[in-house]
């Protein structure tokens, strides 16, 4: 009487639901997604499916074309982000926010082969695998839409990827691929949310525990819209492998954090230098003139680079910038508290503001994440 009422498993055929949910992440897609949407009904006849639209808040007003969209189909979803930028969370967010048994990932700039999405369900239901990566590094793959510039990236980060985190897939940076919903459940919580790399993020947390296949596929070239590529990617990259590299015991938003408090520190000591040794300023002014300095290079980096799923506009900088002056004001104290002292004990400039510098880190950090950029 009082056992727990299980209800039978039942097909998503049979209950009428998706089996295959297409997860798009977009940007400024408007002019792509109903010619996405049209080929997907094509190419996709005989399989329940359903596509999820993550938008992130596009000024060019994507999200209105899919919402019109949606109220002709119920197979059409919208998810609109609003203060939240990246393509992997945007990923993350639409796979967990279906029901399907089997979710893919495509782009909206139309580049991917949607036709091989059916050829990626069949590998998924028969248990052969458990994700299906589009690749254009196998035989039968092509990227030769790539200029020299970007083909030439993409090799190397691919490189760099097999090398440094033992990753057995051909194309490991391929935006295009499909998995099994309940596998991704299980990784999710170890993903990254920051960056582009969803499936490099979720073949090197798997750690060889997912059957994989690999098929070859036709990188098309761009119809319309930009490329959301640029040097910035390079830098999630790289955090990515470090975070992967050291077991995510840190996150990559604090390696990015990190990297530029290296910069930092570099401003930090230039500065000292400048007013302590030219302008003959006593150590204690020159010290607090040069994490001054440091604090406003860094929160200028940090906005551009670090948070810039979270970046501050407008008004919003001027108040972020005063902000994190004062929330890093006990870490300023404590800077020129431990430098002075160091300095007290031996008279060495760089020294004492070496070891000033490293002490403010983890605070400034710390407080960054929980009152300038804090999630609204």
């Amino acid at each position: 009487m009082n056992q727990a009422i299980k209800p039978a498993p039942e097909s998503p055929l049979q209950a009428g639901l998706p089996e295959l949910s297409v997860v798009v992440p977009t940007f400024n897609e408007r002019d792509n997604v109903t010619v996405l949407y049209r080929r997907l009904e094509a190419t996709l006849a005989g399989i329940a499916w359903e596509v999820v639209f993550v938008d992130d808040n596009s000024p060019d007003g994507t999200w209105e074309v899919v919402r019109g969209l949606a109220r002709k189909d119920s197979r059409v979803r919208c998810i609109r982000r609003i203060g939240r930028r990246g393509l992997s969370g945007a990923c993350i967010e639409g796979i967990l926010a279906s029901s399907a048994p089997y979710a893919a990932v495509i782009d909206a700039d139309l580049q991917h082969d949607e036709t091989q999405l059916p050829k990626m369900v069949a590998l998924l239901r028969s248990g052969e695998a458990e994700l299906v990566v589009g690749s254009r590094y196998i035989e039968g793959g092509s990227a030769d839409s790539f200029n020299t510039k970007r083909a030439g990236a993409s090799q190397l980060a691919t490189e760099v990827a097999k090398r440094t985190l033992k990753v057995e897939v051909a194309d490991p940076m391929s935006g295009f691929f499909m998995i099994r919903r309940d596998r991704f459940e299980q990784l999710a919580p170890q993903l990254s949310t920051q960056g582009f790399k969803i499936l490099l993020d979720i073949v090197a947390t798997a750690q060889g525990k997912l059957r994989t296949i690999e098929i070859p596929y036709t990188f098309g070239s761009r119809q319309h819209g930009e490329s959301k590529l640029d040097s910035m990617v390079a830098l999630d990259f790289l955090g990515l492998v470090l975070a992967k590299l050291t077991h995510d015991v840190v996150s990559l938003r604090f390696i990015l954090f990190a990297m530029v408090g290296g910069t930092g520190l570099v401003v930090h000591l230039a500065a000292l230098f400048i007013a302590h040794e030219i302008f003959r300023e006593p150590f204690a002014e020159a010290q607090a003139a040069g994490a001054l300095v440091a604090m406003t290079s860094n929160f200028i980096l940090n906005n551009f680079f670090t948070y810039r799923d979270q970046r501050l506009k407008g008004f919003a900088i001027l108040r972020g910038l005063l902000l994190f002056y004062l929330v890093c004001g006990v870490g300023l104290l404590a800077n020129v508290g431990v430098a002075f002292a160091v300095f007290d004990q031996e008279p060495i400039w760089w020294l004492a503001g070496l070891a000033g510098a490293l002490m403010g880190v983890v605070w400034n950090y710390a407080m960054s994440g929980l009152f300038v950029w804090r999630k609204r």
